[in-house]
């Protein structure tokens, strides 16, 4: 009798098994980080990503969270890099690039070390210690300003510098910088992005953006009413505000003649003009609603001398709600238990060749809205990403003062810093240990390869300097060459550096301990089955 196992799994299902696995986990995760590896550092490329559903929608940005958001991958172990890219951008804003390349780079080290016959669970151990010598040498390199008023502004605009200097605003990153500063510092207290407003217009050039105190509404005020009004009491509510549909779904009518018909539609204006009595009940000189508001209640409005205000989306009456300290409203039978919003003046202003409303004098006084101009879409679109990425760090440094070098400086740092540990540790993580120290050492050199200078020059002349004790060195790419990082202000956020070592070590010892993918079978789809 034979004792060979009978499948065990279902037709149609596949499994890899150890080299495969582990082999096919690398190939997908290196592809991944070669393929974003070239948008690193302030000279990096842009990626055109062209949608298959609608060939018109275009984008064209060099931020690795969008870039591998937008794209198919099936590979498994290429969507934990994708993942961790999402997280990146969702936890700190910036360094989405980073930990792809970082994750990738600790990947091939990897890949070396399992081909040298080592054990993963040694490498992830190696790895370990590692992460934990590079923590603290960041620590005990991180200055932090956060009582010195004046430096600690000058380290945001730094860090705003460094963040743009690689993104479309690189050009304007003074000004961009600025800008960005000077809206987070409005947020101080409640570090709230949400009272942070971006809005993108047609039109003009990158240096025609500019920072507005208040909210902006990018919607128009009703026919007839009142484009200027002062100390405003606001109503904001999502509600249906239409007369010609009856609401219910599959509903049939039945009339014998066409008097009946106009019973019906009386009733439906019937009710809902008393739905607007009740809301000019509540005493507001604004009405703001998330859906359409029809003529019919329009004309009500008018006539009551009240301002309506429709289609300000979800986003809008949300935001709206925040900084006019009013709450959004569905029902309207109890008037004096609904919380109004206030502000000072509501006015149209022209933005361009729009009309846009705006509310001055609002509740949430740190409120404000930066006007993006740009001459195409695409611009605008990657414009306010960048903008997004370096308000998003600025928020996280205001929490975390702590900053670092950057310029590549932090990662060969940590790199002589694990360097020197690994030469007094004995065993095989020794060797991991350097393996780990080499992937850091790859990010500068991917920067410098990308701004086209000698990267195994630069790299050289760093790594000395570090090895001496120069702790500053770190890369001028505008000069292409090694330079105190210190006088050139590239300064980055203590968080954002750390979330990339920890999130891209994490990462990849996830990647690191496959040795199975298993498949499961498609199901079968029954014939004549609707």
């Amino acid at each position: 009798m034979s004792l060979a196992p009978g499948q065990v799994m279902s037709q149609g299902a596949y499994e890899e098994k150890d080299e495969m696995a582990r082999l096919s986990s690398f190939v997908g995760a290196i592809a991944v980080g070669d393929l974003v590896k070239s948008t690193l550092g302030p000279k990096g490329m842009d990626k055109i990503l062209v949608s298959m559903s609608n060939p018109n929608n275009v984008q064209v940005t060099n931020d690795g969270a969008t870039i591998l958001q937008s794209i198919a991958i099936d590979n498994p172990a290429a969507k934990v890099l994708v993942e961790i890219s999402r997280v990146q951008d969702q936890e700190v804003g910036d360094g989405t690039t980073s930990v792809t390349v970082f994750a990738s780079e600790l990947l091939k080290q990897a890949e070396k070390l399992i081909a040298a016959k080592m054990h993963p669970q040694t490498i992830i151990h190696g790895w370990r210690k590692a992460v934990t010598i590079a923590r603290k040498a960041l620590e005990d390199a991180a200055v932090d300003n956060g009582a010195n008023e004046e430096a600690f502004k000058n380290d945001l605009f730094n860090i705003a510098k460094t963040t743009l200097s690689s993104k479309i605003l690189t050009q304007n990153k003074d000004y961009f910088s600025n800008l960005a500063v000077d809206a987070v510092l409005r947020i101080k207290g409640t570090g709230n992005l949400e009272a942070i407003q971006i809005i993108k217009k047609l039109g003009g050039q990158l240096r025609d953006s500019y920072l507005d105190e208040g909210f902006v509404l990018d919607k128009k005020i009703g026919i007839n009413q009142p484009k200027r009004i002062e100390n405003a009491t606001i109503l904001i509510a999502n509600t249906q505000m239409d007369t010609d549909k009856i609401k219910v779904h599959g509903a049939r009518v039945r009339v014998d003649s066409s008097a009946k018909v106009s019973e019906i539609e009386d009733a439906e204006r019937q009710k809902m003009k008393d739905k607007v009595m009740k809301i000019i009940d509540h005493k507001a000189s604004v009405f703001i609603n998330r859906q359409l508001i029809y003529d019919y209640p329009q004309q009500l409005f008018t006539q009551a001398g009240m301002v309506s205000i429709e289609h300000a989306d979800f986003e809008g009456v949300e935001r709206l709600a925040l900084v006019l300290g009013g709450e959004i409203v569905s029902t309207f039978d109890t008037p004096d238990k609904v919380r109004l919003g206030k502000c000072d003046l509501i006015e149209e202003v022209m933005i361009g060749e729009d009309k846009l409303i705006k509310f001055s004098g609002v509740a949430l006084g740190e409120a404000c809205t930066v006007v993006i101009r740009g001459p195409t879409q695409q611009i605008l679109d990657e414009a306010e990403r960048s903008l997004h990425d370096a308000l998003c760090v600025l928020t996280q440094t205001v929490k975390e003062t702590r900053t670092v070098f950057g310029g590549g400086c932090s990662e060969m740092l940590m790199a002589t810093a694990i360097q020197k540990e690994a030469l007094t540790t004995p065993g095989k993580e020794a060797t991991a240990m350097e393996a780990f120290a080499e992937a850091l050492r790859q990010l500068p050199t991917i920067i410098a390869d990308n701004a086209g200078f000698d990267s195994t020059q630069l790299v050289a002349e760093l790594r000395a300097g570090h090895a001496e004790g120069n702790s500053r060195l770190g890369l001028d790419m505008e000069n292409g060459c090694v330079a105190d990082v210190q006088e050139l202000g590239i300064t980055e956020s203590f968080k954002v550096k750390t979330q990339v070592i920890v999130s891209a070590c994490e990462a990849a010892e996830m990647i690191l301990r496959v040795d199975n993918i298993l498949r499961s079978a498609p199901r079968q789809r029954t014939p004549n089955h609707h």
